[in-house]
Parts: C-alpha cells; structure tokens; sequence
C-alpha cells in the first residue's frame, strides 16, 4: 500500500502542474477588449483560431482538475491512519513513532 501511495503522490504532483500550466496559457476575461484595441492576434491566427484554442484549454483545464480532486480524495483514503494524543512529544514525534512501527510489521 506504500508504493500505491507514493505512486498517486507522484501523479497528483504531476496533474497539479499541468493544471497550474493549463490555467497560466488561457486568456483573461479581458482579452477579447485587448485585441480589439491592439490588433493583436486575430490577424496571424484567423478569427476562430484564438477561440478554438481557449476552448480546449478550458476543457483541459476542467478534465485534470477533476482528476486532480480525484487524485488527492484517493490519497487521503488511503493513507494510513496516525493519531496523537496530546502527550509530551511533539506531532512530528508521535508520527514518527507510529510510521516506524507499522514499517516493523
């Protein structure tokens, strides 16, 4: 069950990344005022190609943060239980004591 979680750790580190990335490429709400002033892109793109392209992001961006959210309610399921009594050691103690206990098992 280790490797499992280490294994969703990883993909959930790699999809928060891409939805980090995903959401810094689209355009703001104020783009379309912009471009209009500027001239900008619809020139060298084609009318449709910029809102073709922020549609797919915008899928993109919904599809992995929903895996995203999928991924980290897995972790949270399966990670083990540790508990802390309030007693004189620390958390960090206490679930260092736990954790090298159940790798004794």
């Amino acid at each position: 069950m280790d490797a499992l979680n280490l294994v969703l750790i990883i993909l959930m580190l790699v999809a928060g990344l891409f939805l980090v990335i995903a959401v810094l490429m689209q355009h703001g709400k104020s783009h379309g005022l912009s471009g209009t002033i500027a001239g900008g892109a619809e020139t060298f793109f084609g009318k449709d190609s910029g809102s073709k392209i922020d549609k797919l992001l915008n899928k993109f961006t919904t599809i992995i943060g929903i895996v995203f959210v999928v991924l980290v309610l897995l972790v949270y399921f399966i990670q083990p239980d540790y508990e802390y009594d309030g007693g004189n050691e620390s958390p960090a103690t206490a679930y260092e004591s736990s954790y090298s206990e159940n790798i004794n098992l």
